[in-house]
């Protein structure tokens, strides 16, 4: 199992007084699937969203991330996590400006330390994957939307992560290029990719093999069904 979340709660504090954000989420991943996760604004899907990814942790519950309890690790090792076992992908695609696209994708060997050689070479076969090769030396202000998230997609994957976290992935772009995006989901599934991606559109959650609904901090199978 990848990603076991058992019982987790999160509280966030105001005004001295928890208000609760997630209650009880129990929520596994298995090595493979893809997972779409739904739910409306405020339903508490960017907090799941940052507790898998390592970002933030949870006020109470377990939480095992490949058989290592995230409680226990430090802010070292958890960078060590995000860095070499998950890919994250954003709606606005965090792109560095002034950076070409495989400058871009050679960030996260950069901070692996991984020498300069091979970073490029990673990095221009993860363009390749994503259909960029003609792109690689354009900065973001050259590329459409649908061609920034494929450099995201490439960013993310270039470290071939455990992982692939994907926030509202479509969210930023027309019909066509969300399209392509999806298709290239699909494909690096196939390949063994693990896919969990949070949306709030029903056509784009359907391109995921499971989907599961949180509402109000809480996590359903199907829509007024418990898991």
């Amino acid at each position: 199992m990848l990603l076991q979340l058992k019982d987790i709660d999160k509280d966030y504090m105001q005004d001295k007084l928890p208000v609760p954000v997630l209650k009880k989420i129990n929520f596994n991943v298995s090595d493979g699937e893809y997972v779409a996760i739904m739910g409306p604004s405020g339903s508490g899907k960017s907090t799941m969203m940052n507790i898998i990814g390592c970002l933030d942790k949870q006020t109470a519950g377990e939480f095992l991330f490949d058989g290592t309890d995230i409680a226990q690790c430090s802010d070292k090792q958890l960078s060590i996590i995000r860095n070499k076992k998950i890919g994250f992908v954003f709606q606005n695609f965090n792109l560095m400006p002034r950076q070409s696209a495989v400058e871009n994708v050679e960030l996260p060997l950069l901070y692996a330390g991984v020498k300069k050689s091979e970073r490029r070479k990673r990095a221009k076969e993860a363009l390749v994957r994503v259909g960029l090769e003609e792109r690689m030396y354009f900065k973001p202000t050259q590329l459409s939307g649908g061609q920034k998230q494929r450099v995201a997609i490439a960013r993310a994957i270039v470290n071939k992560p455990r992982l692939l976290l994907a926030d509202e992935p479509t969210g930023a772009l027309d019909t066509k290029s969300g399209d392509q995006v999806m298709e290239l989901f699909k494909e690096l599934n196939d390949e063994g990719v693990t896919i969990v991606m949070i949306t709030h559109e029903p056509e784009i959650a359907q391109c995921a093999k499971r989907i599961v609904y949180i509402r109000d901090g809480e996590l359903f199978a199907r829509e007024g069904e418990s898991l």
